[in-house]
C-alpha cells in the first residue's frame, strides 16, 4: 500500500486498478532504447509479471540511452541485466528473462500468455512477427518506435486496424532505418517509453485504449505531437487471416 500510495491517491485510479496491475501479465520485445525504459516504469509502477525477451548483449553504444546498464554490464546479456534491474527496484513482482531472438517458434506461446505486449525492438521483422500473432491471439500490442529526434506510437486492439494496416510491409521493409545506422539522441527513446509504459498503465488498470486505431507522432525539434487517426486496411494479410 505504501509502495503505491501515490497511484492510489489518484482521482479515478483506486486499489482495484492497482490490483488489476498486480494480476497482469505483460511482454516486453526488446530490451534496448525504449524496452528497458518501458520495463522499469511498469516495474515501479506494479504490474505483477514482466517476460523480457532480447537475444543482444550489452555494447558500449547503448549506454548513450540504454539506462538500465551501465559499463560494468557489457559484454552480458541485456534481459538478465535488466531483469536483475527490475527485481532490485520492485521484489514484490515476477520478472521472466529470455535470451533468445522472438521467432515463429516461440512467438505463438509466449504471446498467448499476456494480458499486453510492449514492442519497443529495432528491426521491422520482429515488428511484423509480433503484430501477426497479437492480432492472431487477439492480444493488445502497443507498438513504440523512435529515430533521430522523432518518436511514433500506436495501439493494436480488438478489431483494430494493425501495424501491417498502417505499414504494408513491401513499403516498410528497410533495415538500415534503425537507430544503429541512421543515430539516435539520447532522450528520444526515453519519451517514448515513457508515452508507452503510461498508455500500458492506463490501458491495463483502467481499460483506456486512448491509441487504438491513432498513430501519436512526436517530434523531438520541435516539440510537437500530433494524433493521426487510420482506418483498417481491408487487404491487409494479417487482418484477413485472422
Amino acid at each position: 500500500m505504501h509502495l503505491y500510495s501515490r497511484q492510489i491517491l489518484l482521482d479515478g485510479w483506486d486499489i482495484e486498478a492497482q490490483e488489476k496491475l498486480k494480476l497482469a501479465n505483460v511482454l516486453i520485445v526488446g530490451c534496448g532504447g525504449i524496452g528497458c525504459f518501458s520495463a522499469e516504469l511498469l516495474a515501479r509502477a506494479g504490474v505483477g509479471k514482466i517476460t523480457l525477451i532480447d537475444a543482444d548483449v550489452i555494447e558500449t553504444s547503448n549506454l548513450q540511452r540504454q539506462i538500465a546498464y551501465t559499463p560494468t554490464d557489457l559484454g552480458f546479456y541485456k534481459a538478465e541485466i535488466l531483469a536483475k534491474r527490475l527485481m532490485q527496484i520492485n521484489p514484490y513482482i515476477e520478472i521472466v528473462c529470455l535470451t533468445t531472438l522472438l521467432d515463429a517458434q516461440n512467438a505463438g506461446t509466449l504471446v498467448a500468455q499476456q494480458d499486453l505486449v510492449l514492442d519497443g525492438c529495432d528491426n521491422f521483422s520482429t515488428r511484423y512477427l509480433v503484430n501477426q500473432y497479437c492480432r492472431q491471439l487477439n492480444v493488445p500490442l502497443l507498438s513504440a518506435s523512435a529515430i533521430g529526434f522523432q518518436g511514433q506510437m500506436f495501439m493494436v486492439e480488438g478489431d483494430s486496424a494493425c501495424y501491417e494496416c498502417l505499414f504494408p510491409k513491401e513499403q516498410h521493409a528497410n533495415e538500415s532505418l534503425r537507430c544503429a545506422d541512421s543515430g539516435v539522441l539520447a532522450t528520444t527513446p526515453n519519451v517514448m517509453a515513457s508515452l508507452q509504459a503510461h498508455h500500458a498503465l492506463l490501458y491495463l488498470g483502467l481499460g483506456n485504449t486512448a491509441l487504438k486505431q491513432k498513430l501519436l507522432l512526436w517530434d523531438g525539434l520541435s516539440m510537437k505531437q500530433r494524433l493521426l487517426s487510420f482506418d483498417q486496411d481491408h487487404n491487409c494479410p494479417v487482418c484477413q487471416a485472422r
